[in-house]
């Protein structure tokens, strides 16, 4: 009888955990500073998220937002602290500034509450460093969303140079991001405050954008460090940016070749792509699902439109359900991981460094 009774019980539990995968994971929302927090609320991510509190000491803000989205003011808090007491989220997406990402994981990771923050990691190696202590002591994940790392071609291109080595080694990455400019762009106010903002976004386009080429350039080089680190910023606008660059190249040196970064608020127009030059021929992402190769055993160049990676691999919010879910495994080399997003933020230090005195930064293994 206790036998039976024990296996019932047993059963019982395991139905249990199985029907809780299958809910929302619950999380919070720090800050609505941020203009990418608009996809957040979007419709298709309701049955991989539910959001349960939203921190954001701006009523108007919090209003927009609610009116924009329908959803209730009862849903947001003054203070982050108050929000995740209150509703005890499994994990917290930080949308405000980056100097801001340090207070977040200091008050979620006490509370073993999981964080994703919106890129980059960090606004400096100090606060890097910082983060990193408190989410390894408390066993929380520490994720790093950026929009390319959801992107087909980058995942095509990681096939070809790592998995399959059909490049061969490779020589030179051209890694290309920006857009003609926050302001040219519309961005809103609230975000324009800290984007411009060098103590709070750490500089401008460099960190911007520069961020994109620094994570995907340490992911296809298998988390190692470049051996050296060039930077050059300009103000080419200084009546629209006058306390950040605009624009900036960063250049990583390795051993057998080179990554050059160019990030930049005067663009024509919208871009993020990449090109990669190897031994054998080169390959180019040309947006998030175009790609064009060349290798020299064919005649000519081939171009192919990739399909929507499956999920939960194809956007931020089923990535982290499923992480939180332990259906899948952060590796240290992932695009999101703590690894990676430790060497940008050192590679952003090095280049924000070497544009202010005109020599390379050599980087410690």
């Amino acid at each position: 009888m206790i036998h039976l009774i024990f296996t019932l019980l047993s059963i019982l539990s395991f139905a249990t955990e199985s029907s809780d995968t299958t809910k929302p994971v619950q999380i919070g929302i720090a800050r609505l500073t941020h203009d990418h927090v608009n996809w957040v609320f979007n419709d298709d991510h309701k049955n991989d998220i539910e959001i349960v509190g939203i921190a954001e000491p701006d009523y108007e803000l919090a209003k927009k937002y609610a009116n924009r989205y329908g959803f209730s003011m009862d849903l947001v808090y003054n203070s982050l602290e108050e929000m995740v007491d209150a509703t005890a989220p499994k994990a917290v997406m930080a949308f405000g500034s980056i100097y801001e990402h340090l207070e977040v994981v200091q008050t979620c990771a006490p509370r073993g509450i999981h964080v994703m923050v919106e890129k980059p990691l960090a606004v400096s190696m100090e606060h890097a460093l910082e983060m990193e202590r408190l989410a390894r002591k408390y066993d929380i994940h520490l994720l790093t969303n950026y929009e390319t790392t959801w992107y087909p071609s980058n995942h095509k291109a990681y096939h070809m140079v790592v998995n399959k080595n059909e490049l061969g080694t490779v020589r030179k990455m051209v890694i290309r991001d920006g857009h003609r400019g926050p302001i040219e762009i519309g961005c809103s106010n609230e975000f324009l405050e800290w984007l411009t903002d060098p103590e709070l976004n750490g500089g401008g386009a460099i960190v911007d954008f520069g961020c994109y080429g620094a994570n995907l350039a340490t992911w296809l080089m298998k988390n190692r460090k470049p051996n050296a680190v060039w930077g050059v910023t300009q103000q080419l606008k200084p009546d629209l940016y006058p306390r950040v660059d605009d624009e900036a190249t960063v250049i990583l040196e390795y051993p057998e070749g080179q990554v050059i970064i160019q990030a930049s608020w005067n663009w024509p127009f919208s871009r993020k792509d990449m090109t990669i030059y190897g031994e054998n021929g080169f390959f180019s992402s040309i947006n998030s699902h175009d790609i064009k190769m060349h290798l020299r055993t064919n005649k000519s160049a081939s171009t192919a439109t990739l399909s929507e990676r499956s999920k939960p691999y194809d956007n931020p919010f089923s990535y982290l359900a499923a992480v939180i879910r332990k259906e899948i495994e952060v590796d240290p080399h992932d695009l999101s991981s703590l690894d990676n997003n430790m060497i940008v933020v050192e590679i952003l230090d090095a280049a924000r460094w070497s544009a202010q005195t005109g020599k390379k930064v050599v980087l410690k293994d």
